[in-house]
């Protein structure tokens, strides 16, 4: 394998197996991720049991005293899902990189060093294997449970901007100080869409390569269901759609703003046929739906853990929303001097208004970048700079 400059003769793998109710598999697999060591690569195997009721854990602690110098054996008291196994095994590397590798022999560990040749040679921070790149072998199984990677595969690509073939993949493999800056927050299968996101959101260079599959049904002990189809589809939202690119960004808005829209236009019809006046009527309607609107853009689009009594923030807020505010009273006055019926002008001007509002938002308000591999052009010469130093030290 070839290296970047400075590395050292000798690579080493943290390899974290996430293991629940694996007896018939976890020895074997352990077996077969300790034939790809060799002279130039060296391995720490951490199994972390997600208290197994199947005598998995102590098969475990077998190995781990058959290999003490590479095996370490990890134990929840409950059962937390893959995604808490990882983080707790991430934690406990020690290696340059840190692959997952899943007990239950779906996965070659002999594709690893493969994954790995990007990474040593310093051109990847993180390699995902494909089971859509490869022309290895691959096991005939479920066709909708080959659409719906598909399928999540798509929208998470959508909300990253990358162009992955596989998602949803067991098989990845980081750089292990890009992956203790990582705060992984999902418990079960949500691991891979959120691990996704938030790699993309650093712009980090990724790599696919191709592997080999080796799928199981569900009478062979496969775990991953429908229910965790619907979790995927939530992470991907969660943890993008703040730094989502801006068309899927405005998608996202318009079903917020466009519930807002509904309770403005409500509430000044309300008003109105009241009796108040179309200014007054107007502006109470707007204001009370650019609150909702604030809000909910909070809650579910830009930004899950914002600074509520930010002064800057909430005086940018409050500049667009007066500022929009005069032109919805303008509009809307203009358009009912012409002729036209209330709800009709109040309607085009909450279009107008809608579309006005996302970009008020999304670059005065909540200002972030968005996700993907694109980098602005002082970081890409940062970069440049800092690989020109590295090759000259």
């Amino acid at each position: 394998m070839e290296r970047g400059p400075g590395k050292s003769s000798q690579t080493r793998l943290s390899v974290v197996i996430p293991c629940f109710n694996e007896r018939k598999t976890l020895r074997e697999c352990l077996e077969r991720v300790l034939s790809i060591r060799d002279t130039e690569l060296l391995l720490e195997i951490i199994i972390v049991d997600d208290c197994s009721t199947d005598g998995s854990h102590a098969i475990a602690l077998e190995l781990a005293e058959k290999y003490p110098e590479q095996v370490t054996v990890l134990r929840h008291q409950k059962n937390q899902g893959k995604g808490a196994a990882l983080r707790t095994g991430f934690a406990r590397a020690t290696g340059d990189f840190v692959c997952v590798q899943d007990a239950d022999l779906e996965y070659d560990p002999s594709d690893l060093k493969r994954l790995l040749m990007p990474l040593i040679s310093g051109n990847a921070d993180v390699v995902l294997g494909s089971r859509f790149l490869s022309t290895g072998e691959h096991r005939v199984l479920y066709f909708w449970h080959y659409l719906g990677n598909r399928f999540l595969t798509l929208v998470s690509n959508m909300f990253t901007d990358l162009n992955l073939t596989d998602m949803e993949t067991g098989y990845k493999v980081f750089r292990r100080d890009i992956l203790q800056k990582i705060n992984i927050q999902e418990d079960r299968f949500g691991f891979e869409p959120e691990i996704v996101a938030k790699i993309a959101h650093m712009r980090l260079r990724i790599y696919e390569a191709g592997i080999s599959y080796y799928g199981r049904t569900y009478g062979e002990g496969k775990k991953i269901g429908p229910r965790d189809a619907l979790r995927a589809m939530y992470c991907i939202m969660r943890y993008n759609l703040h730094q989502a690119p801006l068309p899927v960004q405005f998608m996202a808005y318009l079903f917020i703003g466009g519930f807002a829209a509904v309770i403005n236009l409500a509430v000044f019809l309300g008003a109105f046929s009241f009796g108040y006046s179309a200014v007054v009527s107007a502006l109470s309607a707007f204001f009370l739906a650019a609150a909702l609107n604030y809000v909910l853009c909070i809650l579910l689009l830009f930004r899950h853990k914002a600074k509520w009594t930010a002064p800057k923030e909430i005086a940018i807020y409050l500049f667009v929303v007066c500022a929009l505010g005069i032109l919805d009273v303008v509009l809307t006055r203009s358009l009912l001097k012409a002729g036209l019926a209330p709800w009709i002008a109040k309607s085009a001007a909450t279009v107008v208004g809608l579309a006005l509002n996302f970009a008020g938002r999304r670059l005065l308000v909540f200002p972030e970048p968005a996700s993907g591999p694109w980098r602005p052009q002082h970081e890409e010469s940062g970069d440049q700079e800092a690989v020109s130093n590295q090759r000259h030290r």
